[in-house]
């Protein structure tokens, strides 16, 4: 079985899109990722035949938020920095029995179920799925077995994250396929982008 693991935020006023809600305020960023997450599950719904869960960062009292993803399995992410809770999530899914598990967040406006489905079918003749941001991140991961060394030693949340993991790609010896560079909506002038596009 395939599994694909979404990392999300609760949409909650203050808790999301903090960088860019130091611009444009919180309420705005707020509505920017609701935007996102609805775009985002469009893409997931897309996928067939895939076993589906969100990873939550953090626990929420609102009774509608479990109902905002209906067709996902929901679990809340471990302690830890953002490596750790990815080698988590992946660690569960390949626990469950998983034979290629790929994860994405909820912050990339050009995903799609195209996208998502090309990932896996890489990962049929290949070890890892590299989906590039713009920003020197990456917007997807996906691999055919846990291999924690991709998840040790990085500064998350800075442009050195993908050249880091594919260096130790590269030194696992592991068939790394790339996806198309995509754009992560992390500040204003990411927004302003994505906006351009849509006009």
């Amino acid at each position: 079985m395939q599994h694909l693991l979404v990392f999300a935020r609760h949409p909650e006023l203050g808790r999301v899109k903090t960088r860019l809600a130091a611009t444009i305020g919180p309420a705005a960023a707020l509505e920017v990722y609701q935007e996102l997450v609805q775009h985002t599950q469009q893409a997931a719904t897309g996928l067939t035949g895939v076993a589906k869960t969100v990873w939550f960062a953090e626990p929420t009292s609102s009774p509608a938020a479990a109902s905002a993803w209906p067709d996902f399995e929901q679990q809340g992410q471990p302690s830890g920095d953002l490596g750790q809770k990815m080698q988590a999530a992946f660690a569960a899914a390949f626990h469950q029995g998983a034979t290629a598990a790929v994860i994405i967040g909820t912050d990339c406006p050009g995903l799609t179920t195209a996208h998502l489905a090309a990932a896996f079918h890489a990962l049929a003749a290949h070890d890892l799925v590299l989906g590039p941001a713009a920003d020197g991140g990456y917007y997807l991961l996906g691999m055919t077995r846990l291999h924690a060394e991709l998840f040790q030693n990085k500064a998350w949340s800075t442009a050195d994250v993908r050249a880091a993991t594919l260096a130790d790609a590269a030194h696992l010896g592991l068939r790394v396929v790339l996806l198309p560079t995509l754009r992560d909506i992390d500040t204003a002038e990411d927004l302003a982008a994505w906006r351009a596009t849509e006009q």
